[in-house]
């Protein structure tokens, strides 16, 4: 008897993990629900486009592990379907001596991650970008973009082919782990399943909620703002240009990226969203909003990295502390040289410790999967993210 398996949520790794349940089991009878009129409208289609290359994460971790192999995966997935891609490779630089020691430890995790990474000096890094300025960089040959609503696309159009049921425009409004089957409950009526998988970015806390498990984690949204560059100053990034991380953060740093559509890309800071889907300071949602604040895990955050917060604020009211933190990296970058661009929500899971969740976290319930904490660089690894979260569901 085949199988009713319901996917929660049409970004990048829910779409990848109805593909890998059709091509895996065929008689699967799949339905994936989006509650926005169409697909990739939120993390998937706001983030910069780079198919990161584990570069950042701890040796055997699944970030590194599934960056390697989950972005091998979506980069022949791009070749196959036609979606627009480059391998272009990308510097991290360091701008000040404290930084070094920094890049240096970069370095050799990147090495242990198994990355051709390499050390440059300042002459071999301007081999690669005459406009920046480094003390030192290291250069990642596998690093590359991608047009991830492509790939969204090319993913919607196997589904249907294979007869997939989508259904865009309907919202999960609860539900509940019967002894039989799971029960969703969505604003377009009822849906019966034997397995469901959640992969709702930045409502996956509440839709676990609704269908009756208890996450270990709270969903707090981070907005991350972005400038383009002006055509006429595109000509100062030939492609990446990254400053060295604050290994205590997620966050990678305001950085430049040229994405496969020739725009130079800077961003994105990282700021408290006033609601989960909080594009803007003028987006808030009063309920949302008061449900992030009540969770001490914020608060405990928020202590934890005060002055981080105040520059982060600082920097998205005042674009020209905006240029400076880009200045660092290419000097000869105006203020009006940045234009504004859309934003993007990072789903960041915060334990109520206060500590931010590191790695991918996936929790299982009863007959339900629940993809707790999947923001960057869960696009570059979908595809092996997909393969995981399948094999954790019950024959």
């Amino acid at each position: 008897m085949s199988r009713r398996v319901v996917v929660v949520g049409g970004g990048i790794v829910g779409l990848a993990v109805a593909h890998r349940l059709v091509t895996d089991e065929p008689t699967a009878r799949v339905t994936v629900l989006e509650k926005e009129s169409g697909w990739a409208r939120h993390q998937t289609g706001r983030n910069s486009g780079v198919v990161h290359s584990g570069l950042y994460y701890p040796p055997g971790s699944a970030k590194a592990r599934w960056c390697r192999s989950g972005g091998a995966e979506l980069l022949a997935f791009a070749r196959e379907h036609g979606v627009a891609h480059a391998v272009t490779g990308k510097l991290v630089v360091a701008t000040s001596p404290d930084e070094l020691p920094r890049l240096a430890a970069l370095h050799d995790r990147g090495l242990a991650n198994g990355l051709a990474v390499t050390r440059l000096d300042v002459d071999g890094a301007r081999a690669h970008e005459p406009h920046v300025a480094a003390l030192a960089a290291l250069h990642v040959p596998e690093t590359g973009v991608v047009d991830y609503p492509g790939i969204c696309a090319a993913l919607v159009d196997r589904l249907a082919a294979a007869g997939a049921d989508l259904r865009p425009g309907t919202e999960v409004v609860g539900g509940h782990d019967g002894p039989r089957e799971v029960v969703v409950e969505t604003s377009r009526g009822t849906v019966a399943a034997d397995l469901v998988v959640s992969c709702a970015g930045l409502r996956t806390d509440l839709v676990a909620e609704l269908l009756g498990h208890r996450p270990s984690v709270r969903i707090v949204p981070f907005r991350g703002e972005y400038r383009e560059l002006a055509p006429e100053a595109a000509h100062l990034v030939r492609g990446l240009v990254y400053p060295v991380p604050d290994p205590e953060l997620p966050f990678l740093g305001v950085h430049l990226t040229r994405g496969v559509d020739g725009h130079v890309h800077a961003g994105p800071n990282a700021v408290l969203a006033l609601a989960r889907e909080g594009y803007g300071w003028g987006v808030i949602r009063p309920r949302e909003l008061a449900g992030t604040l009540a969770y001490p895990g914020l608060w405990r955050l928020a202590r934890r990295h005060a002055r981080t917060g105040v520059h982060e604020v600082a920097r998205s009211l005042d674009a020209r502390r905006f240029g400076d933190s880009l200045r660092r990296l290419v000097p000869d970058l105006r203020d009006e040289d940045l234009l504004r661009a859309p934003a993007g929500v990072r789903a960041q899971a915060v334990r109520p410790d206060g500590t931010l969740v590191d790695d991918f976290l996936v929790e299982r319930s009863g007959r339900c999967v629940h993809v707790l904490n999947a923001p960057s660089p869960a696009a570059t690894a979908a595809f092996a993210i997909a393969r995981h979260v399948t094999g954790l569901l019950p024959s």
